[in-house]
């Protein structure tokens, strides 16, 4: 069965367009990885002091996801990461891991 990966971020009110410019310009190598399906950024509700996003990275299965995790191509797509303005994020990101049991067509 299939494995959904997904981090929810709270962005600051404001600079939605600079966090999805971020994403938008990123160097994307999910596509060179084995058991890689699909990638979406989501955007989700407005709240008083924040909007949602969730990054959304279908995979085959979990192994798949877990050996993107030690691959040079996640060590090469996170290694900005540190140098970026903190003050766009409302609080972390929030990682939400599920195993597909259910799929209906």
């Amino acid at each position: 069965m299939s494995y959904i990966a997904m981090n929810r971020f709270r962005i600051a009110l404001g600079r939605e367009a600079e966090f999805e410019d971020i994403w938008r310009n990123r160097e994307s190598r999910l596509k060179e990885l084995p058991g890689f399906v699909e990638f979406r950024m989501l955007k989700g509700p407005v709240g008083d002091d924040h909007a949602l996003y969730s990054s959304f990275t279908l995979w085959q299965s979990k192994a798949d996801f877990e050996n993107w995790t030690t691959s040079e191509q996640f060590r090469d797509s996170h290694k900005n990461t540190g140098n970026r303005d903190r003050s766009i994020f409302a609080g972390p990101p929030q990682f939400e891991g599920f195993e597909t049991i259910l799929i209906e067509n």
